[in-house]
């Protein structure tokens, strides 16, 4: 294979999973096979592409850090029901049944293991809902019902999703025709077929069951896919080519161009959480180097160490009076922080409602 991509090339290849690419041609213009594209896929097209973020994973496949995780593992399921737009009594009164269910001896605070617990269980619920929401996508490659995807197959429903003519990809690829794509959309095709090979588990047909296109779609199913993941990670962010991530390697990834005072400031934010994220919790044994095994267990979601390291974490946010638990006052204070819908009159409303 070609000598791998950069990072900056990669992340346009990200681009076109989500559609991107194709609103750059001309509004009239047609792609490279000269099949009309689609205004937009649908949502059923849109689920057979590998996504960059994974609820309840601390790192994007870009090799971001996931903004939203602290949210992810605390809501679980309900997430889609706070919002910037929602009622606050509502979901202040949301928070408070969540804060009954996370507090399990009924002392009317939430320890670490406590919250430890609540993550695991709120984890499972996103691995729960990747695998439901697998099989419809499973069936929607899998035109022949024989319960295996070849690579073709998929081939031909990921360009049509990209606004290709799906019966002239088909025709093309059972000639063994050029598709003539351009150059995106193949690097595109090129990374996704190293992901396939890579979830084809022994003995490997070039075709993948319904649990090898879960790992596909959702590496962190799988300990090897994980660890597939892990190195491509590694791949784009280590410059000195050791197969480790220093310090300055983990934070000089560009978020973009700093033209003003608040890009430069964004940057400043970023970089700061990186730092952090790199010291205090990536780095287990501090000695200022990650290696592929301590990035793996960081990127485990099922990690019950991560998850207690991560309650901790949580409470210390919002701990002010530093018992090392937090009482419902404080969650509904920083309520932002863990549902990201911020809640007016919390402190009025605590006995009240609880």
């Amino acid at each position: 294979m070609a000598a791998r991509r950069s990072l900056c090339r990669r992340l346009l290849a990200v681009s076109v999973l989500y559609g991107f690419a194709l609103q750059a041609m001309d509004v009239h213009g047609r792609p490279a096979n000269a099949s009309a594209p689609k205004d937009k896929p649908n949502k059923d097209e849109n689920e057979i592409l590998p996504p960059d973020h994974l609820n309840g994973v601390k790192m994007e496949l870009d090799g971001h850090l996931n903004k939203d995780f602290h949210q992810e593992v605390f809501l679980g399921r309900d997430m889609e029901e706070f919002d910037e737009d929602s009622e606050p009594k509502r979901n202040r009164k949301k928070l408070v049944e969540i804060f009954i269910k996370v507090d399990y001896n009924k002392d009317k605070s939430v320890s670490a293991k406590e919250m430890q617990r609540w993550i695991m269980e709120k984890t499972e619920e996103h691995f729960q809902e990747a695998t439901e929401e697998n099989k419809n996508s499973f069936h929607a490659v899998d035109p022949d019902s024989d319960g295996h995807v070849t690579w073709d197959e998929y081939r031909v429903k990921f360009l049509a999703s990209k606004g290709f003519s799906e019966q002239e990809v088909a025709e093309k690829i059972k000639n063994n025709e050029d598709l003539k794509l351009d150059e995106e959309t193949q690097e595109v095709l090129e990374s996704l077929k190293d992901r396939w090979v890579q979830a084809d588990n022994s003995p490997t047909d070039q075709r993948l069951n319904e649990q090898e296109f879960l790992s596909f779609l959702h590496p962190e199913h799988s300990r090897g896919m994980l660890q597939y993941m892990v190195k491509e990670i590694v791949r784009d962010l280590d410059q000195d080519r050791d197969k480790k991530l220093s310090l300055s390697e983990f934070i000089s990834l560009p978020v973009g161009t700093v033209e003003n005072q608040q890009a430069q400031d964004i940057d400043d934010d970023w970089v700061r959480d990186r730092r952090k994220e790199f010291q205090e919790v990536i780095d287990a044994n501090g000695d200022g180097i990650v290696t592929m095994e301590e990035l793996e267990e960081y990127m485990d979601p099922m990690n019950e160490h991560n998850a207690l390291n991560e309650a901790r974490q949580m409470i210390a946010v919002a701990d002010e009076n530093q018992n090392g638990s937090l009482e419902l006052g404080e969650i509904l204070k920083y309520s932002e922080y863990f549902t990201g819908s911020k809640l007016m009159d919390y402190a009025r409303n605590v006995h009240e409602e609880f």
